[in-house]
């Protein structure tokens, strides 16, 4: 779950930075708060705002025997805290231009406030984001009325063929663990969920050993040092949460089958993929990007839009995490094509697999993703979160120095080594949303005709 104040967007909408810093990554300094928490820090001088993320480990891996009790928690902290209400908060950033934004997921929940520099302006942010993640009121009405909007969101994802997909994989691919579950939690979870879960929950994870602030903007070093210790003085110290169990591999592949009434069925293959700061990360990303990461270029694109009308599109992606995150391929196509357009995908994957990229394809790929990335890193919001992903996953603070160079000397060995042993097509979990018609037999047929391939 994620949720937004938009205060004057025309304030921000040009805040990239100067072309000096399209040719070079930031420099990333790093600290620790006297009560434990973790910061990292990019000075952007040339426009004067600054943008601050508080990240907790304190998704819904964390939600324990209540699901959905993280998402609840994180989305009812700007709902009112301190002396004001969440009208009263709101009032607040518009006064002063700034924005406020809360979220969500699997492995970290979050809160970020964009402001000016100016005094008043950053004063006023600052004290409001940092009663936000310190001092949440949990009143029975704020709860009440977070609760049935969550409620309202499951319930639409009933209704919808992606939403019942997508949810399924991850409880095929996870089984048992942390990671299986849906970060919203279901109906009947939250529906029981108390205030004193919700209190629970704050208390036991949004403390300062289990926080990172980042901050990029027009400050010193030492306005930042102040700014950190400002957000998080109200924090307990705490403790850091326990290390997460890891992801156990599949034992074989899954095919299951939802009926939706539909004239499109939705696919979904996956199976788990990478850890963030993986060993493999960097073969990985550069093959997935030549597979079908890259749009309407990819291979799977080739094969299933461009050679055989099935989809409008399909595509294929990494989520890594802290533990090992998903692998994934999805498409809709029509209900009657659904058993060939999944035998076409997993042939294709099979092949990449045994093959890897063609030389021209994997130059494509580098060309590609090296001349986008500076445009990813070219604004305080974009670095700010990708500070946010440095200092949460621990990842080295060369990351952004070094990425080009590190995608740059990714070899076809690489990718198709890191392919054969990370990637199993024998054991792929395969969900349709949408046909009634069985897709056990086509999944049987490619499984025996991968077998006499190998």
């Amino acid at each position: 779950m994620s949720t937004s104040l938009w205060i004057k967007p025309a304030v921000f909408c040009g805040a990239l930075l100067l072309s000096g810093w399209l040719s070079a990554a930031p420099q990333i300094q790093t600290w620790q708060t006297p009560n434990g928490a973790k910061v990292l820090f990019v000075e952007a001088p040339e426009i004067e705002m600054v943008d601050v993320r508080l990240v907790f480990d304190a998704g819904s891996a964390r939600d324990g025997g209540s699901a959905g009790v993280t998402s609840f928690t994180n989305g009812l902290l700007s709902e009112g805290a301190g002396a004001w209400s969440a009208y009263q908060i709101a009032e607040r950033l518009e006064r002063v231009g700034a924005q406020l934004e809360t979220g969500s997921l699997r492995d970290m929940a979050w809160v970020s406030v964009r402001s000016l520099t100016q005094p008043k302006a950053l004063s006023t942010t600052l004290e409001t984001l940092a009663a936000v993640v310190a001092e949440p009121s949990f009143t029975d009405e704020d709860i009440e009325r977070q609760r049935q909007s969550i409620l309202a969101g499951l319930v639409q994802d009933q209704q919808s063929a992606g939403s019942l997909g997508k949810k399924r994989l991850y409880r095929l691919v996870f089984g048992d663990h942390p990671y299986a579950g849906d970060p919203e939690g279901s109906i009947e979870s939250v529906k029981a969920i108390t205030r004193d879960e919700l209190v629970a929950t704050h208390k036991r994870l949004y403390v300062a050993r289990n926080a990172l602030v980042a901050i990029v903007g027009a400050v010193t070093r030492d306005k930042a040092e102040a700014i950190a210790e400002q957000v998080t003085a109200g924090l307990e110290p705490g403790k850091k949460t326990p290390n997460l169990p890891p992801v156990a591999p599949l034992r074989s592949a899954a095919d299951e089958q939802i009926a939706f009434p539909s004239t499109q069925s939705h696919l979904y293959i996956g199976q788990p993929g990478m850890r963030r700061g993986d060993a493999d990360y960097f073969p990985l990303y550069v093959g997935n990007h030549i597979l079908g990461g890259s749009g309407l270029v990819s291979i799977l694109s080739n094969e299933i839009r461009e050679k055989r009308g099935l989809s409008y599109s399909v595509y294929s992606f990494f989520l890594p995490m802290r533990q090992i995150g998903l692998f994934q391929m999805g498409l809709q196509t029509k209900n009657d094509q659904a058993g060939e357009a999944l035998q076409v995908v997993r042939d294709t994957l099979q092949r990449f697999i045994k093959e890897g990229p063609t030389a021209e394809e994997l130059e494509a790929a580098k060309q590609n993703i090296t001349g986008g990335f500076p445009l990813r890193i070219a604004s305080n919001g974009n670095i700010v979160e990708y500070l946010a992903v440095i200092g949460f996953y621990d990842l080295p603070l060369d990351y952004l120095d070094s990425f080009t160079a590190k995608v740059t000397a990714v070899s076809r060995e690489q990718i198709r080594d890191a392919f054969q042993r990370r990637i199993d097509p024998g054991r792929l979990v395969r969900v349709q949303v949408g046909r009634t018609a069985p897709l056990a037999q086509v999944s049987k047929e490619s499984d025996a005709d991968s077998n006499d391939r190998d």
